[in-house]
């Protein structure tokens, strides 16, 4: 079981959570109804291709109507079996256990009919769901083996993290020798903390495992230098051959309706081969923040009737910024 929240905030986990999962048990609560994260959830787990079973939740609530959820959700593809459907929904009620093993016995039902299998004697490899900095463990990682076994003292990469297992933690908070597929681990042992919803795979030694690393992390790095390279106006020309479609400028003038007009005159020269895209425009004099923000973004800046001081002249040759 992977549970993902329910708050807005977290659209990121919620599609990650669809992508990893086999079978997507929606939760929807009797007495509040289908709400936006309802519908999102269902569009993550449909663009996934997962199968969905919907359990209404708190039916033991007075004002629960769980046949109106029924209703609500037929609008977004999920008929319920009794109806004529192919969803499955399960009456449940958490807080007084009502029909909690019937919803285990149709996810094991839907794992039956869907044939989900796994080999138990591969090398492992699974993903990572969440990982934080503990003071006294060091970077711990929750994995989810999705193939394969892993057991303690094994070695392993993801992406630019490395480790061996030093030790596995179940979901009980027991320490544990070994993991087999679709079991969630805290994994203590790695590197450094890795990025959630990277791949976990298990290798012959740690030499390989840091070899593989260390690629990952130049690949990394490369891009990351790439990304910061200045647009000149000289150099514009040659990227435009290169491909780039899009040229950032910030424009600064002294009164408002000077902005509006350049504005409009530079987004008319945008052409099929390259876009002109105008990320900030404010009145007054050139600025730091203004160099900062073209220096993060790779942007030209555009004075009319405006001048930087010296500082900022000089700030912006630092930064490699044209204006």
């Amino acid at each position: 079981f992977l549970d993902t929240p329910g708050h807005e905030a977290f659209t990121a986990m919620r599609a990650r959570g669809a992508q990893i999962t086999d079978i997507v048990v929606l939760v929807v609560a009797a007495d509040d109804g289908v709400m936006d994260q309802t519908v999102e959830a269902i569009n993550h787990s449909k663009d996934a291709g997962v199968p969905i079973i919907v359990a209404v939740n708190k039916i033991d609530k007075p004002g629960a109507d769980p046949d109106k959820i029924k209703q609500a959700l037929t609008e977004h593809g999920l008929l319920s079996e009794q109806w004529g459907g192919d969803t499955i929904f399960c009456e449940v009620s958490a807080k007084k256990k009502i029909n909690i093993e019937e919803l285990l016995e149709m996810i094991l039902l839907q794992a039956d009919v869907m044939e989900l299998k796994a080999d138990p004697d591969l090398p492992a490899h699974g993903i990572i769901i969440e990982a934080k900095l503990d003071r006294g463990r060091g970077p711990v990682a929750t994995v989810l083996i999705k193939e394969g076994t892993l057991r303690e003292g094994d070695s392993f990469v993801s992406k630019t993290e490395f480790g061996r297992v030093r030790a596995m933690i179940n979901d009980q908070g027991r320490r544990i020798k070994e993991a087999g597929p679709s079991m969630p681990v805290e994994v203590i042992g790695f590197s450094s903390v890795p990025q959630t919803g990277a791949e976990f795979l298990c290798v012959e030694d740690e030499k390989k495992a840091r070899s593989i690393a260390d690629y990952w992390l130049r690949k990394a790095r490369e891009k990351e230098i790439s990304s910061l390279s200045k647009v000149t106006l000289e150099q514009l020309y040659q990227r435009i051959k290169e491909g780039v479609k899009e040229c950032n400028v910030i424009i600064k003038a002294d009164v408002q309706g000077s902005i509006g007009a350049i504005s409009d005159a530079l987004n008319k020269l945008s052409t099929d081969d390259i876009k002109l895209k105008i990320i900030h425009c404010s009145t007054g004099a050139i600025s730091e923040t203004d160099i900062m923000l073209a220096s993060a973004s790779g942007a030209i800046i555009i004075g009319f009737n405006v001048r930087p001081d010296a500082r900022v002249v000089e700030i912006a040759q630092q930064e490699g910024v044209e204006i």
